[in-house]
């Protein structure tokens, strides 16, 4: 029982060093987490490309026909081919095409990973989305790979349809999607804050010298049998 009550007196007395370790450290703290914080906000602001994004929406239907009345396993089917159509509209039988007629000046495989299609609340309608640096040039890769993308899908599974429901346009409102200054900031400050504390802590830890009667009493737990003071020697010859 007496045991228990000395860790916990000990982790008391461990917590409270650290806390007065950051509490005398807190200025210097403050100062570097909001430096990091300013830099890593001036550099996404200023100096990190702003990214546009543009999108079009599809949406697929089990039936090739118009007139066919769609029932719900019809609605379930389409949903699931949903996410194979996905799989198609980023196939270099899709994106291969839109690269020779653009002359894009990249490869498939770098055009497929700027690519996003998803499902839509895992409906039957298909978000197809880019971004890039450039508005106009997102657009015109959405607007070609719409173009192309339905040919090439009813081809491939020989069944169904797909149709465009919303044409090629720049989302929100032409103004740019990223990069994130604010979240950017927030985490160079963070990464900022983690780095004083661990350099501030090191410190400590590598200096093997009292400054104060508190550091004598914690770390060696006697008791002080007198304390030299200072004296400012101009003065002490003065009074001599």
């Amino acid at each position: 029982m007496m045991e228990e009550n000395e860790k916990v007196v000990d982790t008391e007395i461990d917590l409270r060093v650290l806390l007065g370790i950051l509490r005398k450290n807190l200025v210097i703290i403050i100062i570097v987490s909001l430096l990091f914080a300013g830099a890593s906000y001036a550099y996404t602001r200023f100096f990190v490309p702003k990214q546009y994004e543009a999108n079009a929406t599809l949406i697929v239907n089990n039936k090739s026909k118009q007139n066919e009345t769609i029932n719900t396993t019809e609605l379930t089917a389409a949903q699931n081919l949903a996410e194979v159509y996905s799989i198609i509209i980023k196939s270099d039988t899709v994106l291969q095409p839109v690269i020779n007629d653009l002359g894009l000046k990249m490869s498939y495989e770098q055009l497929s990973k700027r690519i996003n299609v998803s499902s839509v609340n895992s409906t039957q309608v298909i978000n197809v989305s880019l971004r890039d640096v450039n508005a106009q040039h997102a657009k015109q890769i959405i607007e070609k790979i719409v173009e192309i993308a339905p040919d090439v899908i009813k081809n491939t599974v020989e069944a169904g349809s797909v149709k465009v429901i919303s044409d090629a346009k720049v989302s929100n409102n032409g103004r740019p999607v990223g990069p994130n200054s604010t979240r950017n900031g927030i985490i160079g400050g963070v990464i900022g804050l983690v780095l004083i504390v661990a350099v501030v802590f090191i410190k400590e830890l590598m200096t093997n010298t009292f400054k104060t009667e508190e550091d004598v009493l914690n770390t060696l737990g006697i008791p002080l049998l007198g304390v030299i003071p200072l004296v400012d020697t101009k003065e002490f010859n003065k009074n001599v």
